[in-house]
């Protein structure tokens, strides 16, 4: 092949190229035309709808303000409505008062026009009055034939003279009644003057002690699993005390008699060295017999030592049970015994029933005995007790009127009150001091005097009385009941004390004059 051929050829061939490349170069062309032909009308399109979309919204929007707009007038509307319908309430109610108050003062000028000449009106019946009352003066004077004065006079001189004559008449008759109850009034002003003195309180002991011959005896007394000691506390009723004290258990409980028979049955049960409970039960039943017993014979020996029989056996037990009974270290049966000597020598001394005033004086603490089990003082309790064994009355009230809460009827029972004085009083007898006694009484008047319409308050009976003073004006008869109680409770809640506080409120009333 020549040359000229193969360069022939090889231009064929790159026009054949060129041609082919501008080809494609002009297909391609009329591709991206056609591409950006479709992507404006898709433009056009998409802007189209975004237009109609944003028209509906302003459509929406505007109709939307126009309903709120609407909405918020309606509402302006009905405030509106209501505001003026109140306001035209209130100017309702406003004129309503206004002739209200128009028609008041013109009801008050109509009644001061009357009280006005209501005044004139008395005015002239009062000079009325007294020219009547000088008329009739002079009238008087006139046909008496005496002044006014000279008539008071006359007056004065008459009533003074039957004062004088009713006076005389009646020193006659005290002086021959003195006479007539000299010695019955100086026997009772003896009495008195014994038993102005200090009284009683009650106060007890709740414990004993058990001495153990040594401590390993503790364990013992507890048992396994602590039956041993639970059993002797439901047996006897007592709370026994097992603690560091060395060689010793305590008993504690306020029943006396049930401490003591504890008492009994534990020393039984030490000296024994068996214990368990069926042994325990049978040792607090033995106690208890050597406890009644023993009772029994210390009522009996005490009525016998003072000489007085008679005594049903139920108030020989109740008095036997006292031996267990203290008041401020005092035993109960030991100061009834001292009493009743001391009541039959005062009685001795006036002239009245030596055994009669022993009798009195035995059993004038009788309630002591049950007032653990029983409500209610000790008065009360022993005057019960006397009544239903047919003591007689002289010895009940004697009972009751021996710290006062009832009238004395009997010398005996005034006689009854010195000796239990005498007894509680005497040095040594009590144990509580000339201090604290009268500081409770003055705790006492002091609370009292704190209370508004209270005039003064005395504490009387040793104690176991206050009586409260009140001003009428201030407080009355029903609110007398209201301030016994209240004072009554402050001295619950501030003072502790044996036994009960009576607290009697006084409302007395008097009018004075003087005839000039």
């Amino acid at each position: 092949m020549s040359a000229v051929t193969i360069v022939i050829c090889v231009a064929v061939a790159l026009l054949a190229a060129a041609i082919s490349w501008f080809a494609a170069l002009a297909y391609r062309k009329n591709v991206v035309e056609k591409t950006i032909g479709s992507a404006e009308d898709k433009a056009r399109d998409i802007i189209d709808d975004a237009l109609k979309v944003a028209e509906t919204k302003k459509r929406e929007a505007l109709l939307e303000a126009k309903e709120e707009s609407m909405n918020r007038k309606n509402e302006l509307d009905r405030e509106t409505k209501e505001r003026r319908a109140e306001l035209q309430k209130y100017e309702r109610r406003v004129l309503s008062k206004e002739e209200a108050i128009d028609k008041k003062s013109d009801a008050l000028e109509k009644r001061e026009t009357g009280l006005t000449a209501r005044e004139e009106e008395l005015k002239r019946k009062s000079v009325e009055i007294e020219q009547i009352h000088d008329r009739k003066m002079q009238e008087l004077e006139r046909i008496s034939g005496l002044t006014s004065e000279q008539a008071k006079d006359y007056l004065l001189k008459t009533v003074e003279d039957e004062v004088k004559s009713d006076a005389a008449r009646l020193y006659k008759e005290l002086e021959s009644r003195a006479k007539e109850e000299a010695g019955k009034k100086a026997k009772e002003y003896v009495a008195t003057a014994i038993q102005r003195c200090a009284a009683d309180h009650v106060a007890e002991t709740t414990i004993s002690v058990v001495q153990l011959p040594s401590d390993e005896m503790k364990g013992r007394i507890i048992g396994r699993e602590g039956r041993n000691i639970r059993t002797l506390e439901t047996m006897t009723g007592v709370d026994l005390i097992i603690d560091d004290t060395p060689e010793a258990v305590i008993l504690s409980s306020f029943d006396p008699i049930r401490r003591e028979v504890a008492r009994i049955a534990l020393e039984k049960l030490i000296v024994d060295g068996r214990i368990h409970p069926a042994r325990i039960e049978e040792m607090v039943e033995k106690a208890q017999k050597e406890v009644e017993t023993m009772i029994r014979e210390e009522g009996e020996a005490a009525a016998l030592e003072v000489g007085v029989h008679g005594i049903h056996p139920e108030l020989i037990r109740l008095l036997g049970r006292m031996k267990f009974r203290t008041s401020y270290g005092q035993n109960a049966l030991k100061h009834s015994v001292e009493v009743a000597h001391l009541a039959g020598l005062l009685a001795g001394e006036i002239g009245l029933d030596v055994r009669m005033a022993k009798r009195a004086g035995l059993l004038h603490d009788i309630g002591k005995s049950i007032d653990h089990e029983v409500d209610g003082s000790h008065i009360q309790i022993g005057a019960d007790l006397c009544r239903k064994y047919k003591e007689s009355q002289t010895v009940i009230n004697a009972v009751e009127a021996h710290h006062g809460d009832v009238e004395p009827e009997t010398l005996i029972a005034c006689i009854v009150q010195a000796a239990d004085t005498i007894s509680a009083a005497r040095p040594g007898a009590r144990r509580e001091t000339l201090e604290t006694y009268t500081n409770r009484l003055k705790q006492l008047e002091d609370i009292s005097n704190a209370f508004k319409g209270v005039d003064k308050s005395f504490a009387i009976q040793a104690g176991r009385e206050i009586r409260v003073m009140v001003v009428p004006e201030k407080v009355s008869d029903a609110d007398m009941v209201l301030l016994a109680r209240d004072i009554s409770k402050q001295i619950e809640a501030e003072l502790e004390y044996p036994g009960q506080i009576k607290v009697s409120v006084i409302r007395e009333s008097r009018a004075v004059d003087y005839a000039k």
